[in-house]
């Protein structure tokens, strides 16, 4: 009997023991998972970022994905880049795909700034905050726009006409894609710069979609039933060299000048073929769009406007 009440005693315990260290592995686990659940980022630790990019097909926009993979580099975070190829379903469909994904931050580089206002609603929803980066977005919650002034480089490139012609002549427009807060600052800055001047004339402001080609047939049509220009102004370099084109094609003697600082672009500037471009950088929108991402995810608070600098470049 005696030795039988000493075998139970020694299973108790030996079952109070299992039960100690169950509960004890039960806590550690929970205390492990802990921090994964505090980082808001993938099972790693690592801060995912979504970029859905207008264009690659533009040197400028591949420059600042480039900045953007170096700074996630850099950070020890993941960069999910999604290609738009200037097609707005395209945007939504991929920023869409970023959000299945369950990204921490998505940085929108629209398309089109009134169409992309349904995806970043469709973030919001689903608690994913929005950073737009070089072209804002009409509607839907975006914690932070990150881009150079375009007003003021629009303003910057029409002052530096006036100089160069002497405040006197006839000036061409190249716009950008419509609906695009590009297009609209920097047309609405360099307007502020020549409108009202005396002696200086708009005669023609027409679309070519940031493209270098449109650029090209679009100035072919305007030289064609204006033979009289002094200066044309192109919302950004892709268009910019388009219209050198014609006017080179033409034997023209024009000043043109671009937006971007692209390499090609300023190129033609220091070959005295261009008069000059503003810069943008955009390597550096970027990695400020990818460092603010960061601190989002963070939960850091970050300004709702954050400016990148611009120069005038001109021949060295």
């Amino acid at each position: 009997m005696k030795k039988f009440i000493k075998m139970a005693l020694a299973s108790s315990l030996v079952l109070a023991a299992l039960a100690g260290c169950s509960t004890q592995s039960s806590l550690e686990n929970n205390g492990s998972k802990a921090p994964e659940q505090a980082s808001g980022g993938s099972a790693s630790g690592k801060v995912t970022i979504g970029l859905a990019i207008s264009t690659q097909n533009n040197p400028f926009f591949v420059t600042l994905k480039e900045g953007a993979e170096k700074a996630a580099k850099d950070a020890g975070a993941d960069l999910i880049v999604v290609d738009a190829q200037d097609d707005t379903a395209k945007q939504i469909s991929g920023i869409e795909d970023l959000i299945q994904k369950k990204v921490d931050v998505i940085l929108i580089n629209p398309t089109d700034s009134a169409a992309v206002g349904t995806a970043v609603e469709a973030a919001n929803k689903a608690n994913i905050p929005v950073i737009t980066v070089d072209r804002s977005a009409d509607s839907g919650k975006v914690v932070s726009h990150i881009a150079s002034d375009n007003v003021k480089g629009g303003k910057m490139a029409g002052e530096y006409i006036l100089n160069a012609i002497g405040g006197k002549g006839n000036i061409v427009e190249l716009q950008g894609i419509a609906g695009t807060s590009a297009a609209n600052d920097r047309g609405k800055g360099f307007h502020e710069a020549v409108d009202g001047k005396d002696g200086v004339k708009v005669i023609a402001s027409q679309p070519a979609d940031f493209d270098r080609a449109k650029g090209m047939s679009v100035m072919e049509n305007i030289l064609q039933g204006n033979p009289d220009i002094q200066a044309v102004f192109a919302h950004n370099d892709e268009m910019a060299l388009g219209a050198l084109q014609a006017i080179e094609a033409a034997n023209k003697n024009i000043l043109v000048v671009g937006f971007d600082a692209t390499d090609d672009a300023v190129k033609a500037v220091n070959d005295g073929k261009m008069g000059a471009t503003v810069a943008q950088k955009p390597a550096d929108i970027g990695a400020k769009a990818v460092e603010t991402a960061i601190k989002v995810s963070k939960g850091e608070q970050v300004d709702s406007s954050i400016p990148v600098d611009l120069e005038l470049v001109t021949k060295k």
